[in-house]
């Protein structure tokens, strides 16, 4: 008995050194695949930058169709002047932008009018249908890249209005430490990219305008020009009125924080405030009806077997 206790064990002992090594050697060959598969196949690389100077060359075409497409479109320089700040303030800064964002839209409405021509014909609607279908996919794809955009533009003021309060803290404890305001916005926009990459860039972007030579106050204008936010504006002019007047800029960046993060706090409680109006809808929608069927319904058919009973 003994003897068939430790040939049972000395053969536990065996598989258990077995799968050890199995799983050592499973490790080392899947480290070896992941390291030959890390490295570029012969020519993988020149197979690579052809697809990637193949994609560029379509998308420098399409933008060219689109840009050129967009010129004949929108010739209005008011217009035009509009689309532009509604494009910077979503990020994109190209000088062609506004032209490609215009073909953008008169080709998305071609490109819908003809779709809703294709499924009412189709489909073999009325004539009234038909004309609904046609020109309300006409106007469905020249609102569209509209829509994105707005959608665009809202989320980035969001984001630098929310983040403002505690970039201008960092920027608080890099003037107190000795930097000025140049060298204070370049760290705090290396800084910033981590939880805001929008805001971070906009600060980058003005230190380099700096650099370049632009007037700081020019910069700080571009800066609350290209974001479009209210609390930025007011930031550039209290920065500008700082820098022209001589007063002490960590003070004033003291007190401007302290402000913004009040109406933070405020924008937080009118939010809350409004949660419980647009939760009226969904309730009465979604959940009173569940509600009302889940009490009401035993007593229904409670009562209709009761008026059975009755009647017969």
């Amino acid at each position: 008995m003994i003897w068939i206790v430790v040939a049972l064990i000395a053969f536990s002992a065996a598989l258990l050194v077995l799968g050890v090594a199995g799983l050592v050697t499973d490790s080392e060959a899947r480290l070896v695949r992941r390291r030959v598969q890390a490295v570029p196949a012969a020519g993988g690389g020149f197979r690579e930058r052809r697809e990637r100077l193949g994609r560029r060359r379509r998308r420098e075409s399409m933008e060219a169709f689109l840009e050129a497409f967009g010129e004949r479109v929108g010739k209005e320089q008011g217009r035009r002047k509009k689309v532009r700040e509604m494009l910077i303030h979503a990020g994109f800064r190209r000088p062609n932008a506004p032209f490609i964002f215009v073909g953008l839209r008169a080709t998305g409405a071609v490109v819908f009018f003809f779709a809703g021509t294709f499924l009412a014909a189709f489909f073999g609607v009325t004539a009234q249908q038909r004309l609904l279908m046609v020109f309300g996919g006409m106007l469905f794809g020249w609102m569209l890249p509209y829509l994105i955009v707005r959608r665009k533009v809202r989320q980035r003021q969001d984001e630098v209005q929310r983040t403002l309060p505690d970039a201008l803290d960092l920027m608080v404890v890099c003037v107190e430490a000795g930097l000025g305001l140049n060298q204070a916005m370049v760290r705090v926009g290396d800084e910033m990219e981590r939880i805001s990459k929008t805001l971070g860039e906009e600060l980058t972007l003005v230190s380099l305008e700096i650099r370049a030579g632009t007037p700081r106050a020019e910069a700080l204008r571009n800066l609350g020009y290209r974001t479009g936010v209210s609390d930025v504006r007011g930031l550039t002019s209290m920065l500008i009125q700082t820098d022209r007047f001589g007063t002490s800029v960590a003070d004033a960046l003291r007190i401007h924080a302290d402000e913004l993060r009040t109406k933070r706090r405020q924008r937080a409680e009118e939010a809350a405030a409004k949660l419980t109006v647009k939760m009226v809808i969904p309730i009465v929608l979604f959940i009173f009806p569940s509600i009302f069927l889940v009490i009401l319904g035993p007593a229904v058919f409670h009562a209709q077997e009761l008026f059975n009973m009755g009647g017969g």
